[in-house]
C-alpha cells in the first residue's frame, strides 16, 4: 500500500501537546480533516496505536520500534532545526567532567533592570550562559519564570560563587542539576 494510502486510514492522531505544536504546518496541509487529541506524552500516544489500527501517533522513531508500528511519514515538524531535550532525573549528581553545564530555574521582581542585575553575576565570573528562556509564572501579570543554562558544574567556585550572588537577586531561585555538555 502507498504511504498516502496508508495516510487515507488514519481516522485520528494522538500525541502530546507540544509535538502536536511543533507539527501543526504538517498537519494541516496533509491530514487537515483529521482529528488530534492530546495525550500526556508521545510515548503513550504510540502505545493507543496498538490497541486501535485507524490512529496514528506523533512520536520518536525509538517509539515506533518498542512498540513495533509501522513509520508512516518521518521528520514532519514545522522548523527543522527544533530541539527537544530529554532529562534524567537522578538522587546522585554526576560528577564533573572538565565539561559541564549547569540549569538554573529563577524568577525576579519587575522592576527596571532587575533581568540586568539578575545575569551579571555570571559575566563577572567567567560564565558562559548559553541559553536563557522564559516562560509567565502564571502566578501574576508580567512576572516570569526564567530558565537559564550556564557552562560549569555546581561543585566549580566560580559556578557556586556566582549563584550565591544570583541567588540574593531572585524572589526565587532552584539549581535543576549539574550534567555533562551535550557534544555534537
Amino acid at each position: 500500500m502507498s504511504q498516502s494510502g496508508v495516510m487515507e486510514e488514519v481516522k485520528q492522531i494522538h500525541s502530546h501537546p507540544q509535538a502536536i505544536a511543533q507539527c501543526r504546518n504538517w498537519l494541516e496541509t496533509n491530514l487537515p480533516n483529521v482529528p488530534v487529541s492530546e495525550v500526556a506524552s508521545t510515548a503513550r500516544a504510540a502505545e493507543l496505536c496498538l490497541e486501535n489500527p485507524s490512529l496514528a501517533a506523533i512520536a520518536s522513531e525509538l517509539a515506533a520500534q518498542l512498540y513495533g508500528l509501522k513509520i508512516i511519514k518521518a521528520r514532519i515538524e514545522d522548523n527543522m532545526n527544533n530541539m527537544t531535550r530529554f532529562l534524567v532525573l537522578s538522587q546522585k549528581p554526576p560528577q564533573r567532567t572538565g565539561k559541564d553545564k549547569t540549569s538554573l530555574m529563577l524568577s525576579v521582581k519587575d522592576k527596571v533592570g532587575a533581568l540586568y542585575d539578575l545575569l551579571r553575576p555570571f559575566a563577572s565570573h567567567g560564565l558562559s550562559m548559553t541559553k536563557i528562556e522564559s516562560r509567565p509564572s502564571r502566578r501574576k501579570a508580567w512576572e516570569y519564570i526564567f530558565f537559564v543554562d550556564i557552562e560549569g558544574h555546581i561543585e566549580e567556585e566560580r559556578v557556586k560563587k556566582a549563584i550565591e550572588e544570583v541567588a540574593g537577586r531572585c524572589l526565587f531561585m532552584k539549581v535543576l542539576g549539574s550534567y555533562p555538555a551535550h557534544s555534537q
